[in-house]
């Protein structure tokens, strides 16, 4: 016999609760979204019992709560159901009603949860981006400041340190600006010892785990790439294979197809973390200046769809490359050893790793000669994937000549 299903509309204070029992539909008193109410409430339910709420803010707590006393608690995102989100009749008792009556008829799957370790990463990833951004907001007020008052741009790359600052100091502005300008100095300088203090806990995590150290065996992935595709996918393993992680992360494009019109691709869907995406298409911009098959793809992509495209398909490519990492646990083949221990290097050294200062070097060559000696590996394999492209694409055509 089927147990009940339990819809709840989540809120910040109250949950809404609806029953599904043998095709019938009763409402439950609200419940206060605390622990002491939840837990109560998490009693008066059955072993038997399913559970359906929205992916809210508190979901995951609430589900933590209620999940030991019934069979499974299923968090939905309501964006994807059309009868929620473009219901005409918005409320929480009928909102509750139908995730009720949609999980008694099986017609959805719940959100993955993930554990205690990916969240706190995700937490601290989420924050490092939200300082980040207020950081570069107080870097644009400075620069504003210098525009409206007509003072050139900084000669130097970096305006904000030791000899940007000296720079700044010799301009004279109205009282009113250089406030401004001192106030936005003393936001960034907070806000760059809140961000090391975070990149210092991600960098100790990433020290201490294997897949990290692995996705930073490719070009250009460096330690807040790993963290942020970490943090946001978890164990890799729960897709089958790299095209279902791609739509996760919303780098597939959309298809339109009617009748017996050809399938136009789009954009790409943009689903899921817009952080992520963030970061693996700044990897992607850094990786195509180092030899190797991904700037070889980049090329031959740019050179049909252009540079913008290109950029998201080597973002795309390098999402699968992640997922055949991870899952077989081995570590990127093309990659530079020397570039790749000196990145390696700087994590532990940014979680507080001793230097070494002085140990010197046991190899037979120095860094430069090995450098130079890997690059031109790297750009062996660029022209072997130039190579098998093109025999590819020889390979096709004569397909289709015969085919005809």
């Amino acid at each position: 016999m089927q147990g009940r299903c339990i819809g709840m509309d989540v809120h910040r204070e109250f949950c809404e609760v609806a029953i599904w029992e043998a095709g019938e539909i009763s409402h439950a008193a609200r419940v206060a979204a605390r622990p002491e109410q939840l837990e109560e409430f998490a009693r008066q339910l059955r072993p038997t019992d399913r559970i359906a709420m929205e992916a809210t803010g508190n979901a995951l707590a609430i589900a933590r709560i209620i999940g030991p006393h019934v069979a499974s608690v299923e968090i939905v995102n309501t964006r994807r159901l059309r009868a929620i989100s473009e219901s005409k009749q918005k409320t929480d008792r009928h909102d509750a009603k139908t995730l009720a009556q949609l999980l008694a008829a099986g017609m959805f799957e719940g959100s993955w949860q993930p554990d205690e370790t990916t969240r706190m990463l995700r937490r601290r990833v989420a924050r490092r981006a939200r300082l980040v951004t207020h950081r570069t907001r107080s870097k644009n007020e400075i620069l504003a400041v210098l525009h409206r008052n007509l003072k050139p741009r900084p000669p130097m790359t970096d305006p904000f340190g030791v000899a940007g600052r000296e720079w700044l100091a010799r301009h004279v502005l109205p009282e009113d600006e250089q406030d401004t300008i001192n106030a936005a100095l003393r936001q960034i300088d907070f806000l760059n010892e809140e961000i090391a203090t975070i990149e210092r806990d991600l960098a100790r995590f990433a020290t201490d785990s294997a897949e990290a150290r692995q996705l930073m065996t490719v070009p250009g992935v460096g330690l807040i790439t790993a963290t942020a595709f970490l943090a946001q996918v978890g164990d890799v393993t729960r897709f089958r294979d790299p095209n279902r992680l791609v739509s996760y992360l919303g780098l597939d494009p959309r298809v339109r197809q009617s009748g017996e019109s050809a399938a136009h691709t789009g954009r790409i869907s943009k689903e899921g973390s817009a952080l992520v995406r963030h970061v693996l298409v700044e990897a992607a911009h850094t990786a195509i200046r180092s030899p190797g098959p991904l700037r070889a793809f980049f090329e031959r992509v740019r050179a049909r769809r252009g540079h913008a495209v290109a950029i998201v398909a080597v973002a795309r490519k390098m999402a699968v490359l992640f997922w055949y990492l991870l899952t077989t646990g081995q570590d990127y083949a093309y990659s530079m050893p020397t570039a790749t221990a000196k990145k390696l290097r700087g994590v532990e050294l940014k979680a507080g790793a001793p230097s070494r200062k002085g140990g010197g070097s046991q190899h037979p060559l120095n860094r430069e000669e090995r450098r130079r000696l890997e690059r031109r590996s790297a750009e062996h394999a660029e022209n072997a994937y130039r190579r098998n492209v093109v025999d590819w694409q020889r390979q096709q055509a004569k397909v289709a000549r015969l085919a005809t």
